[in-house]
């Protein structure tokens, strides 16, 4: 799905919008982060209403998670995105990505990727992500 054409602009503006929230499972995680930035940028589906408010801790996550289908949060952006990206590296701005540092879910923003962690939005080296989805 290509993005819209103002979506520099949409990206900086959810990154405000998520650096003012608190996190929240189930409410502003880093699933829903992510895939809520990515219907942003691209105008596309709410597939973060699969899991939205149906859980309220990490455990219930996982447990939502797996009745949805995924053993675990690759498969779940594999089921959800596609193929990821050859190399973590390719990501561009805007795109998902999924970091080894505890953070999940998260945003590319160039060298870094952003995502919500119970401290609240945080950075973290792209280089520290594993996987990443063209958006």
């Amino acid at each position: 799905m290509p993005r819209l054409a103002n979506w520099p602009h949409l990206l900086a503006a959810a990154i405000d919008t998520a650096r003012a929230k608190p996190f929240v499972w189930g409410i502003h995680d880093c699933p829903t982060f992510a895939f809520e930035t990515r219907m942003i940028l691209t105008g596309g589906e709410d597939v973060a209403a699969l899991w939205r408010s149906r859980y309220t801790t990490a455990l219930g996550g996982e447990r939502v998670m797996r009745r949805l289908g995924w053993a675990s949060l690759e498969e779940m952006g594999c089921s959800l995105l596609g193929e990821p990206c050859p190399y973590v590296l390719l990501a561009k701005r805007g795109d998902i990505v999924l970091a080894d540092t505890g953070l999940g879910f998260g945003i590319c923003t160039g060298a870094s990727a952003v995502g919500m962690a119970h401290e609240g939005l945080v950075t973290v080296p792209l280089m520290s992500c594993r996987l990443a989805w063209s958006v």
